[in-house]
């Protein structure tokens, strides 16, 4: 999905889409790198976000990623993303805000950092399985429905 787009931007198509179809997975392409473009994509349900200079390789390795329920972004957009989440309060407790174990948060943390389900269960030495279990148990807890809403709300709150 790009951003600019006739008759209703990518940001609210991706919204539309979000509600409509939960599971489907969606990937913005664009050109746009500033931060209210990339948070408001996030926010809207955006499962990555590459930006249109990202090598084809990348671009569709990110596509099979974001298919096995990872949160991939171009490096310059994860980089953007970590400076966010640098600047925003932590709280030690807003863990216990969500309940989240300590697994839990954990893992919450590694997508924070755009690492795809197969690579968190790499870093943790578990199965994909059980990497995909204790992610919805944090959709649940946080009350989202994809990697990138609880990333944005990881984020907002300080859990990453």
């Amino acid at each position: 999905m790009d951003i600019d787009m006739p008759h209703a931007t990518g940001i609210e198509c991706v919204a539309l889409l979000r509600q409509r179809f939960p599971q489907l997975r969606i990937l913005m392409r664009t050109v746009f790198e500033d931060d209210d473009k990339i948070f408001n994509a996030i926010r809207a349900g955006a499962d990555g976000y590459f930006l249109k200079q990202t090598p084809l390789k990348k671009l569709l390795e990110g596509i099979v990623e974001a298919m096995e329920g990872g949160a991939l972004m171009s490096p310059v957009v994860a980089r953007r993303v970590l400076e966010y989440s640098k600047q925003q309060p932590t709280k030690a407790d807003v863990k216990n805000e969500f309940s989240l174990t300590d697994r839990e948060h954990e893992i919450l943390s590694w997508l924070v950092k755009g690492y795809s389900y197969k690579m968190i269960a790499a870093e943790l030495g578990i199965n994909f399985s059980t990497v995909n279990t204790h992610v919805n148990r944090v959709y649940n807890k946080l009350h989202v429905n994809s990697a990138a809403e609880a990333v944005a709300l990881a984020m907002r709150k300080g859990l990453g």
